[in-house]
């Protein structure tokens, strides 16, 4: 199999619906990575602050598995309000 980048097109020879969607698949894909990053942030902060101990089987403990929850909760609803702040923001700029 060749390797073939994106360099080894001319963008410009395609017709508008097909940058249209191209433009729009790229889109996607930066949204999609965006959200893979926060759920890493998400696990990495919320299993350093909760999983104190050595992980002794499968599951979580109870103490871990409620710690968990809370934290995954608390993040949400910071991004939550966080992304208001910032429509508010917008808004009134």
């Amino acid at each position: 199999m060749s390797d073939i980048s994106l360099n080894d097109y001319d963008i410009n020879k395609l017709n508008e619906k097909d940058k249209a969607e191209l433009r729009q698949f790229l889109a996607n894909e930066g949204q999609k990575a965006r959200v893979q990053s926060i759920v890493h942030s998400l696990t990495d902060t919320c299993f350093k602050k909760c999983i104190t101990g050595s992980i002794r089987g499968a599951k979580l403990d109870k103490s871990e598995e409620g710690c968990m929850a809370n934290c995954a909760d608390r993040f949400i609803d910071v991004s939550q309000l966080t992304m208001k702040h910032l429509q508010n923001l917008r808004q009134q700029g």
